[in-house]
């Protein structure tokens, strides 16, 4: 990744804007302090303040002790972890407890993650594609609707929806607590009492990491767009702030983008427009429950389209010609905080990045009765994705994030690996032995390479 900043070793600018002084009729430095007074320091999600921008200190402590390691698997490739550690660096510190950092990591979440990356890569082409109809239809010279574009867009919508269905699956899973998810149920388990609070500031927290994720991932564009989708998905309509920038649809409009089952009802009977999916899933879509989780053994084209952009990795959606935002993108085109650096591009060999602009590919109109009348055969083959759990050293150390940016900026160092090494081969008499090196050295090679058959 491209630096933002220049390094501490070189002198520091002073970042500003120049003002015109009317009494000495001169133009006037006004310099930032800390960036703290710059219009974009930070922003604010559902009610939290994230941090937008970071300072030179901010960006040495971030790349030397937080971004992923180069000994990880696709290392040069952005993918959700990269994501997510830029988004726990930047969110605020009362955020920062064991129970919610564990929950972060936990493969579930990673997963749920993953299926709403996947949602709101389609929901905002839908959004841009309705507003822009929405232009054509106000202006003076109104375009005609065909039969065919009204069937095209109900096939979008379904499309939509069994979208939903992915991460409404995941979601329940998480919901309910099963296996190691019941450390983080609501339920204690001896009193047996709910712990509403408690649990109520975990969701709000996970909800807002949530969106940043997304948000980033997607090349941070449509920001309020996909605010208030998330919360509308996880809360309903009756409990998220309605927000002057959030766009407002037709009832149409509505019709296209929440799905044919999106009810509102009194708030006391309401259910979260995910639980909605669960519970209206159709027989044909009932193979969606299982992507991911088993391989589709069945003749439905549809079927098989979701599950391969579903299992592929983030890093190696490049070969199935599959855009989700930056994941697979390659890290030496991006800076510390994940935007595109134009100037890199330039000089590099990616030009591919720009040429893949996002588009709705225009469905058959024909594969909604194949859809309805595929082929279902018995399932034989389970599928399990490689998750490399994270230490409980690396979890302590984001519990410490502000002590570290605290000695950072008292003693303007953070010692790198190399300069850590050469301390300790300076002062420690007690060492690794050689067969512990060797071993540990084997052990990281073995997940960057794969084993002969």
């Amino acid at each position: 990744m491209n630096r933002i900043h220049i390094d501490r070793s070189l002198p520091t600018y002073r970042v500003g804007k120049w003002k015109w002084n009317e009494r000495k009729e001169k133009l006037k430095f006004l310099h930032y302090t800390d960036l703290e007074g710059q219009p974009t320091r930070f922003i604010y999600t559902n009610g939290y303040k994230f941090i937008r921008t970071i300072n030179q200190d901010e960006e040495s402590v971030l790349r030397e002790q937080f971004v992923r390691s180069d000994n990880s698997f696709d290392a040069d490739t952005v993918i959700i972890d990269d994501v997510r550690n830029l988004v726990l660096f930047l969110m605020p510190k009362e955020f920062l407890n064991m129970q919610f950092l564990e929950f972060m990591h936990h493969p579930i979440v990673h997963r749920l993650l993953h299926g709403l990356i996947i949602y709101f890569e389609y929901f905002l082409r839908f959004v841009e594609l309705i507003l822009i109809q929405r232009d054509e239809l106000s202006d003076t010279y109104q375009q005609i609707k065909s039969h065919n574009s009204t069937k095209i867009k109900r096939i979008w919508s379904k499309y939509l929806s069994q979208y939903r269905i992915l991460v409404a699956r995941d979601y329940t899973e998480l919901i309910t607590g099963d296996g190691d998810l019941h450390q983080f149920y609501h339920l204690r388990s001896k009193l047996n009492i709910s712990a509403t609070k408690t649990d109520g500031i975990l969701y709000d927290q996970f909800l807002a990491v949530a969106t940043q994720i997304v948000w980033i991932t997607l090349h941070r564009r449509a920001y309020y767009v996909i605010e208030m989708e998330i919360n509308r998905l996880f809360r309903s309509e009756h409990f998220y702030t309605k927000r002057p920038e959030y766009p407002r649809f037709t009832p149409a409009e509505r019709s296209l983008l929440y799905g044919r089952y999106n009810k509102i009802v009194n708030y006391r009977n309401q259910t979260s427009p995910l639980m909605q999916e669960m519970q209206n899933i159709s027989t044909a879509d009932v193979p969606i429950v299982l992507i991911g989780r088993r391989k589709y053994p069945g003749t439905d084209p549809r079927m098989l389209e979701l599950e391969l952009e579903y299992i592929v990795p983030g890093s190696q959606l490049r070969l199935i010609d599959v855009q989700h935002g930056i994941l697979g993108h390659p890290k030496a085109v991006y800076d510390t905080l994940l935007r595109l650096n134009w100037a890199a591009l330039r000089q590099s060999t990616h030009a591919w990045i720009t040429s893949k602009q996002p588009y709705l590919r225009i469905p058959n109109i024909e594969n909604i009765e194949e859809h309805k009348s595929s082929e279902e055969l018995k399932y034989r083959y389970n599928i399990f994705f490689q998750h490399e759990p994270t230490n409980h050293e690396t979890l302590d150390k984001w519990l410490k994030r502000e002590k570290i940016l605290e000695y950072y900026n008292k003693h303007e160092t953070v010692k790198s690996v190399y300069d850590e090494a050469k301390t300790r081969l300076a002062f420690e008499e007690e060492r690794s032995p050689v067969d512990k090196i060797v071993s540990s050295y084997l052990g990281i090679i073995s997940k960057l390479r794969l084993n002969k058959s």
